[in-house]
């Protein structure tokens, strides 16, 4: 049991959060790499993201794991996204800070997604049972190509945003 549900429920509670993170996500780091800030949704965002990294930390294991590197990594980075965020209210140069931090929060939720969906899919999993072929590879390079451009266009339109522009 973890927080009084059974494993299976955490999992799927833990899963539910991860992908409202991905989805507003998605939808607050395109509107930000527009130009355009989607407060309530980069707040969900921000906060689900946080939501699935400390509930990653709850499930059982035993040692270290790629799992919890990955949450220690999200944890740093998404501190200083929050920062960035609530303590510097994106002014000057936190608003590059975020938009550099929240894409790769964004990046880490989209990876574990991938590698989830090759181990729990069974079509996917036919196509990377030992989860190091091509298919999930070809998947998992995709998907930071597209961060690191969402990242790149974030991060240029934060530097360009109209001075005096309240984003927090």
């Amino acid at each position: 049991m973890v927080l009084g549900l059974s494993l299976a429920a955490f999992t799927q509670l833990h899963v539910i959060i991860s992908l409202i993170a991905i989805v507003t996500g998605l939808v607050a780091m395109i509107a930000f790499a527009r130009g355009t800030w989607l407060a309530r949704t980069t707040h969900i965002f921000i906060w689900t993201t946080v939501l699935t990294t400390v509930t990653g930390f709850l499930f059982p294991f035993n040692g270290f794991t790629p799992a919890i590197g990955t949450g220690i990594v999200s944890s740093v980075i998404l501190a200083i996204a929050l920062f960035a965020l609530y303590r510097s209210k994106l002014q000057g140069g936190a608003r590059t800070v975020y938009a550099i931090t929240a894409t790769i929060g964004l990046y880490l939720n989209l990876f574990v997604l991938v590698v989830q969906s090759f181990l729990k899919i069974p079509a996917l999993h036919a196509l990377a049972p030992n989860g190091n072929e091509p298919p999930l590879a070809a998947v998992q390079g995709v998907v930071l190509i597209a961060s690191i451009a969402l990242g790149f266009f974030s991060a240029r339109k934060a530097r360009r945003w109209a001075p005096g522009v309240q984003l927090a």
